[in-house]
């Protein structure tokens, strides 16, 4: 094999993996927070969704009461996403290792992020609203702690499982109201266990997983943000992060194309509440 060629292949092979790496690592935030099925194939998946089932007793020797569970399938709908730089072979040459894995974490990021728009698309179309003057919340407040009440109460009236897998979203103003508040950001009343990880602005309060995020939709002065399950929102790959590397002579570079395919969907309405916060 010519050392060019030679010199080629690895170089692909060291992007890809690079590409990967960053992805998995801090691409994306919201993924590992909503259901996520990868190896789709095809334009489209189905998510189940599964009813309520109500239990009742029988006679004895009679037959065992049937629930009739409502069924039904919810379509996620996948679309191709790019993003691409070129890399001059004389910086190549150089093998600056930290120009080469500035330019895959950007690439991932952008990819990541892409994920993470199409998760929050897929929340702006729930319609459950923790908003109602009775329980002191409005539109012109931020997010308050009677705001947070509302939607943890909403989230128990719909029956939303309290079984570890609940998380909230929110805005860094938000997040900074947040910690305003003695019962969000003190060991007092959260345990120093549930305090934010190291590294990272997470924590758990209310039997939720609480995160903040640049990304949210902002309508107007208002900032959404979202007390979910997770399985209430989809996720579906049908392509996972994938670089592409091409020699062009004419421009004296390689060109690093990173794509995935992607699409998210609301799965459960009821497992969402929005909290509409003044910013």
């Amino acid at each position: 094999m010519p050392a060019s060629t030679a010199i080629d292949a690895v170089f692909t092979k060291q992007f890809q993996a690079e590409v990967h790496e960053a992805y998995q690592r801090q691409g994306s935030k919201l993924r590992p927070t909503v259901r996520s099925k990868t190896g789709v194939a095809g334009t489209s998946t189905f998510f189940p969704k599964v009813g309520k089932g109500v239990a009742a007793a029988k006679t004895r020797h009679g037959s065992v009461p049937v629930m009739n569970l409502e069924h039904a399938q919810v379509e996620c709908v996948l679309q191709d996403y790019y993003a691409g730089d070129w890399v001059d072979r004389l910086d190549e040459l150089k093998t600056n290792l930290d120009e080469r894995e500035v330019i895959a974490n950007a690439g991932a990021y952008a990819l990541g992020r892409k994920t993470d728009e199409l998760i929050i698309g897929a929340l702006d179309t729930a319609t459950r609203e923790a908003l109602g003057t009775a329980a002191g919340t409005t539109d012109l407040d931020g997010l308050t702690k009677a705001k947070v009440l509302l939607a943890f109460e909403m989230m128990g009236a719909a029956d939303v499982p309290d079984d570890g897998q609940r998380y909230a979203i929110v805005g860094w103003k938000q997040w900074s109201q947040l910690l305003a508040l003695p019962e969000f950001a003190s060991s007092e009343y959260v345990g120093e266990g549930e305090l934010p990880w190291r590294g990272t602005q997470a924590k758990r309060w209310l039997g939720a997983l609480w995160m903040p995020h640049s990304g949210l939709t902002k309508s107007g002065a208002l900032r959404y943000c979202y007390f979910y399950h997770k399985t209430a929102i989809g996720h579906a790959a049908a392509a996972e992060v994938q670089t592409d590397v091409t020699w062009h002579g004419d421009r004296a570079a390689h060109f690093v194309a990173n794509m995935m395919s992607q699409g998210a969907t609301l799965v459960d309405n009821s497992g969402v509440v929005r909290m509409r916060a003044a910013e």
